[in-house]
């Protein structure tokens, strides 16, 4: 795999054998691989064990706060050596608290110090206390361990490797296949993860397409000594304790909900630079623009639409915009320079994601950063408070609930004689089957059936339960809504929503911030019943009450529609079919993927005998993936606009 010199990125090598001096060369010239995540310094440190590298984007405390940091109490100067991706909103609280409660000294004024402060005296127990996102890793020279984390929702990713050469960690896969020789490390795929995303549109945590390296789950941490395998722990397990509203508390609650909303908005607003926000037609990111603008008058918002009826919110957008009276910026997108940038977006990825909005979002990102460093966003909002459609089926199929399994399950069987199509088929489909069996998160790209046509392996034993089951086992006897809601959390959340947004917007050395992913919102929230969230007729019922006075009248009840793509119609058309075909006859995946199934789809959907655009998109990219990182025969351009010369 190539690299190219290319918001913040941090690598990291542990070794077996006291050898760190031996491998410092190699993880710094890896740090090339992930140098958009910090154009503006690049630095390393080793001692005997450990190689720290790290790319800076520099966003608080510009002049000072250079990593790899190093901090100690005043009896053990530099006793500890941090990397950090991330921001910790909460850190002038935490400074204040560790200065008065136990004298902490701290040479900065940004947020690292805080980090590594916090972990020296409330020990592992500190990243419960961070509201933030956050990757670290810290070093004890002393006790020659090193303490991993990854912030409550997996909003910054940490990639993991460990080899008879030691444990590597990176902010970028590219950056551990670029390290794979020096670590002896195996690059061999993994059938299973392969399967897993052709199912589900991306690779699930903890899994990643190369075998021989992982992720460190969200809501974790891991402890590692030299010649040991990590020993990871979770300490964030998102506990959803409902209370029910009672008479006379409702405004309370839907207060309490834009206060802490409010609260959260503030604090990401913390930086040394410019802020501003997405802005699509929706409730979300609208109620973080107008909640930004309090903050900052001269705040500036992007969208992003294509040319087509149906598939933009870009006049919705330009109304919010006047509304709350911010200057709005607007990024079209036309079908050819969307194809043209996919094979960038997927380097960028480092492990496939099937996603479509995921280009679009590389463009406004892109149209942002000509004039801003920081946006916020509204991921995450649909998660916490109820937004997405599919959870109000349970409110349909609460009849189902009440019946005997033994009938349940003839009525599945009888769904099986309705013709394909006929009304009523789905939802005795569905109502015959357990939550467990019918939900599987927010995608679900092909059916088993459809799937053996295409995977050359298919192997029926890996299904998504694999990736559901022990999440479901989690949230037995919560309502089912809310089961959902968590399921969401550590599937589609994490494996898609925050990938893409992390992904794509670092790539443009942009850094994205996503308020209402904040752990003081998520306990406000965690506390609504069902029928707070979703109702036959809306979702995010009280999110939408608590916003009455902060979102404009157009916005507060408009369904949700997001940053959608002409994909379906593009493939069809003459604008990608031919495009499409290119790659499918190019790749050399055939031990893999059926290349003639693949060709099959493209020529149906393109008669209109069936709507394949999303499976043929889920291939697509996997090719696209496969032609760079493993055949080595695509190099995308990687521009290099913001980044300066290494010395």
């Amino acid at each position: 795999m190539r690299c190219s010199p290319s918001v913040c990125g941090l690598l990291g090598l542990l070794t077996a054998t006291a050898d760190a001096a031996d491998h410092a060369d190699a993880v710094e010239s890896a740090l090339y691989c992930q140098r958009h995540r910090g154009p503006d310094e690049l630095a390393s440190w080793h001692d005997d064990d450990l190689v720290l590298g790290f790319n800076r984007l520099s966003i608080i405390d510009i002049a000072h706060s250079h990593q790899p940091l190093r901090w100690g109490p005043m009896n053990q100067p530099d006793r500890y050596a941090i990397t950090f991706n991330g921001e910790i909103y909460n850190y002038l609280e935490l400074r204040a608290e560790l200065e008065e409660e136990h004298g902490a000294v701290f040479a900065t004024e940004g947020d690292t110090e805080a980090i590594v402060a916090a972990f020296h005296y409330w020990g592992a127990a500190a990243v419960s206390r961070l509201r933030g996102m956050f990757a670290f890793g810290i070093w004890d020279t002393q006790e020659r361990e090193l303490f991993l984390a990854r912030d409550p929702f997996g909003i910054k990713p940490l990639f993991m490797a460990t080899s008879a050469v030691g444990t590597a960690f990176s902010s970028e896969k590219k950056s551990l296949l670029e390290l794979a020789p020096a670590l002896q490390l195996g690059t061999e795929l993994d059938s299973r993860a392969l399967q897993h995303y052709l199912v589900l549109q991306y690779v699930p945590e903890p899994e990643t397409l190369h075998a021989e390296i992982s992720r460190l789950e969200s809501g974790c941490s891991a402890l590692v000594r030299p010649g040991q395998k990590p020993l990871i722990t979770r300490y964030f397990r998102a506990s959803f304790a409902v209370q029910p509203f009672t008479a006379g508390d409702a405004q309370r609650r839907y207060d309490e909900i834009s206060d802490v909303l409010q609260d959260s908005v503030a604090k990401h607003m913390r930086a040394d630079v410019t802020v501003g926000a997405f802005l699509s037609g929706g409730i979300d990111s609208t109620a973080i623009a107008a909640l930004a603008k309090q903050h900052n008058p001269d705040l500036i918002t992007f969208t992003t639409g294509f040319e087509r009826e149906g598939y933009s919110e870009v006049d919705v957008a330009a109304e919010s915009a006047a509304a709350i009276g911010v200057r709005h910026v607007v990024r079209t997108v036309g079908p050819e320079e969307f194809a043209a940038a996919l094979p960038a977006i997927v380097w960028y990825l480092d492990d496939p994601v099937a996603d479509p909005a995921l280009v679009p979002l590389w463009f406004v990102a892109k149209e942002a950063r000509k004039h801003v460093k920081v946006v916020l966003s509204g991921e995450g909002a649909d998660e916490l408070f109820g937004g997405y459609t599919i959870y109000r089926e349970p409110l349909s199929l609460a009849p189902f609930e009440r019946l005997p399994p033994g009938v349940r399950r003839r009525l599945g069987q009888l769904s099986k004689r309705i013709p394909d199509g006929r009304r009523g088929k789905d939802l005795l489909r569905r109502g015959a089957l357990p939550l467990e069996e019918r939900y599987y998160g927010n995608a679900r790209i092909f059916r088993d059936d459809e799937l053996q046509t295409v995977l050359r392996d298919f192997n029926p034993a890996w299904g998504h339960t694999d990736v559901t089951a022990p999440i479901y086992a989690n949230s037995s006897g919560w309502d089912p809504v809310t089961r959902m809601q968590h399921l969401d959390l550590f599937t589609w959340l994490r494996g898609d929503i925050l990938v893409k947004a992390d992904k794509v917007t670092m790539a443009n050395s942009l850094e994205l911030r996503v308020p209402f992913l904040d752990t003081a919102v998520f306990e406000v929230a965690s506390k609504l019943p069902y029928e707070q969230k979703v109702s036959p007729n809306t979702t995010k019922y009280a999110l939408r009450r608590a916003l009455r006075d902060i979102v404009p009248a157009h916005v507060l009840e408009r369904r949700k529609l997001g940053f959608p793509v002409p994909l379906k119609h593009w493939l069809r058309g003459t604008e990608l079919n031919a495009w499409a075909r290119d790659i499918i006859t190019q790749s050399q995946t055939d031990h893999l993927l059926d290349r003639s199934a693949a060709l099959r789809m493209l020529d149906e959907h393109k008669a209109g005998v069936t709507d394949h655009s999303r499976r043929i998109w889920t291939i697509l990219v996997f090719m696209l993936w496969h032609g760079i990182f493993v055949e080595e025969r695509i190099n995308p351009q990687i521009s290099e606009e913001h980044y300066p010369v290494l010395l």
